[in-house]
């Protein structure tokens, strides 16, 4: 699957926890989940396991904590996928 794909059912997950719009409309590889879209700290942990749910896949610990940011979650997602 390719990360533009990846990054477009990422947009639609992380929707609903948005709390910066502008940000979300020009979100980026660059967007900060925290920093730019204003999600916080438990709504990430909600959005962990929409993607573990959408993707298929288990996140561990270590690459949850890495996730905070739209390019590291897209590799994650890509490298969990390639896994399977």
């Amino acid at each position: 699957m390719t990360s533009e794909a990846i990054q477009a059912r990422l947009k639609q997950i992380v929707k609903p926890y948005v709390n910066n719009q502008e940000n979300f409309e020009n979100l980026s590889p660059e967007s900060n989940f925290i920093n730019d879209l204003e999600i916080n700290s438990a709504n990430l942990v909600d959005i962990v396991l929409d993607v573990e749910d959408e993707f298929d896949i288990r996140i561990e610990n270590d690459d949850m904590e890495k996730m905070t940011d739209v390019e590291t979650t897209v590799e994650v997602i890509q490298n969990k996928l390639k896994a399977k």
